[in-house]
């Protein structure tokens, strides 16, 4: 089974591995005839086609110049204006074929009654809120209908308003659709259109122009995410990067507490931050009532960047851990914060929380030497976020992201990334994603492709000079494109 959200996402992906969306529609249609065409073996039945203004329409638009070979078939297009490109250029290669087509909604009772199967392409995943005229009225027709067959496309026109087509039969792509059952759909028979494997493997864009939530035009300043990041003191410019991704990638605010030896230094990166000095030359618990005051301000938390791993500063992490998932706001735990908290697993169990570790603060983290076999990191890393309920995401060769109950792959970056600071522009973008309320294991995808996409832009412009501040540089460039 499979969410609308994931759906788009997949077929966003098939694009970007090598499958356009005209050929995932033409699929999708000719699948629809082969079902009708099995299913309808006496040609001289009538069959009706109803389309809507979408791509769900575009998918009737197919199966009609398929069908138009075998029966006698009829198009009736609901609404005026067809919506997207592909739906429309199928719509007008339809018009070259033998296809009557119908427009008016004085038309609908004499075709209902005047033919023997109806396809409904009506309205497909997309749907918000009730069904309006004229699908409303239509889909009450249909339904009032007697000794008609019902074919719905991908799921019934209306499912889960208060007026839905109720099929016989529900031709569905790649995957049943959630709150879909027979009750509901009929028989579902679904089928391949073809999405690549590499659309399921791998995150892409889908992740990021389905899953990133754009602002409101009436939101005001931090209704869009307010980031504390706790690091530094011997690493001066990691939280400094992980505040200048996070900023780059739509974070309203950014609070940086980092300890006197680090703040001026901090503060000087950019007159964006807001900077909060701590005591002593390296984060301690007596630096704890301070950042406090930070926390109710924030709604994520990035632990970790350029900390260092003095004694004082470790005891420090736990605390802080312990009082961040105390407040409920979301985490990310990121290479320094990592060891520490490898024998206070517990207080991590089922919380918003995303753990960033290589091979090396993985195996601190949890004891276990990763090998080199991917299929070994994928199901361990999967067992230990279902283990944790947490997401984890394993930077790599391969990276590897799970909540232990589904797992994405990551091969979008390049050799030049493994300069310095790309760890923390990877938190830095994925606190700014928790901040804005977006789900622990999609921040994470979204992450993974924009900052990989960042870095090979970068890479085109400064080859083996790049820089992590490069790829700060070209986040909004990747956010443009695909938003």
């Amino acid at each position: 089974m499979i969410s609308e959200a994931e759906m788009k996402t997949l077929e966003r992906n098939s694009e970007y591995y090598g499958v356009p969306a005209h050929q995932l529609m033409e699929n999708a249609g000719k699948s629809i005839a082969e079902f009708v065409r099995d299913m309808v073996q006496d040609t001289k039945k009538n069959i009706l086609i109803l389309c809507g203004p979408g791509n769900n329409g575009g998918d009737g638009f197919v199966a009609a110049r398929y069908l138009t070979q075998y029966y006698k078939v009829a198009v009736f297009l609901a609404g005026t204006t067809i919506k997207t490109d592909i739906a429309l250029r199928n719509f007008q290669k339809l018009q070259t074929y033998e296809v009557k087509i119908y427009q008016s909604a004085h038309d609908i009772d004499r075709l209902l009654a005047g033919n023997d199967v109806f396809i409904d392409a009506l309205l497909g995943t997309g749907l918000t809120g009730e069904l309006k005229d004229p699908y409303a009225t239509i889909v009450k027709k249909i339904n009032q209908t007697t000794g008609k067959t019902i074919v719905s496309v991908d799921i019934p026109t209306g499912l889960g308003t208060t007026h839905t087509i109720t099929p016989e039969y529900t031709i569905t792509f790649h995957d049943i659709k959630e709150v879909m059952n027979k009750q509901n759909s009929g028989k579902i028979h679904i089928v391949d259109i073809g999405i690549p494997n590499e659309a399921r493997t791998y995150i892409g864009p889908g992740e990021l122009s389905v899953y990133y939530p754009r602002p409101a035009k009436t939101s005001h300043k931090g209704e869009n995410g307010i980031v504390l990041i706790i690091g530094g003191g011997p690493y001066i410019g990691a939280p400094a990067l992980s505040g200048l991704s996070a900023l780059r990638t739509g974070a309203d605010l950014v609070y940086i507490a980092t300890p006197k030896r680090s703040w001026e230094s901090v503060a000087a990166f950019s007159p964006n931050f807001i900077v909060k000095d701590l005591n002593g030359e390296m984060l301690s618990t007596n630096d704890i009532p301070h950042i406090e005051e930070l926390l109710g301000k924030c709604t994520a938390v990035i632990l970790g960047p350029g900390l260092g791993t003095a004694r004082q500063t470790e005891e420090a992490v736990v605390s802080l851990v312990q009082r961040i998932i105390a407040e409920k706001k979301p985490l990310v735990l990121d290479a320094d914060a990592i060891k520490p908290i490898a024998v206070h697993l517990s207080v991590l169990k089922n919380t918003t929380t995303v753990i960033t570790p290589h091979v090396g603060e993985f195996k601190k983290l949890t004891g276990i030497a990763l090998s080199q076999d991917l299929d070994g990191r994928i199901n361990t890393v999967e067992e230990w976020a279902a283990k944790l309920g947490i997401t984890i995401f394993l930077k790599g060769f391969i990276d590897v992201i799970s909540d232990g109950t589904s797992v994405k792959q990551n091969k979008i970056h390049n050799e030049a990334m493994t300069v310095g600071g790309t760890g923390d522009v990877l938190a830095g973008i994925i606190g700014a994603l928790l901040s804005k309320k977006v789900p622990p294991f999609e921040a994470a995808r979204i992450a993974a492709f924009l900052n990989g996409e960042a870095g090979n832009e970068a890479f085109q412009k400064k080859s083996y000079g790049l820089l992590a501040t490069d790829i700060i540089e070209e986040i909004p460039t990747i956010l443009k494109k695909y938003l």
